[in-house]
């Protein structure tokens, strides 16, 4: 019986504990307190711009249509291969 009461006590404790006062935290968090100081910082920052004047690959070169069509063919076969393994995981172990 004293388990049980112990018991009851501890869960009235807690449960008035979860219960006490409490400060506003929407209060500590405006939108005002992290918004600003991040544009300020970002006030000097040029927007970014697509540089689509460059025609060179990642090496250095210009980029052909061959390199273009080798570069797709790699790909479908990439494709192929993903396909084909997927379709033999589905099938059932003979």
């Amino acid at each position: 019986m004293k388990k049980l009461a112990l018991l009851a006590a501890s869960c009235f404790a807690l449960a008035l504990a979860g219960c006490g006062g409490s400060d506003d935290a929407s209060e500590d968090a405006m939108a005002d307190d992290v918004e600003l100081p991040a544009d300020e910082a970002m006030s000097d920052v040029p927007d970014p711009t697509a540089d689509l004047d460059s025609e060179e690959d990642e090496e250095g070169g210009e980029v052909t249509v061959e390199a273009a069509e080798t570069a797709a063919d790699d790909a479908e076969a990439a494709i192929a291969d993903v396909e084909a393994a997927a379709a033999a995981a589905d099938q059932p172990p003979e």
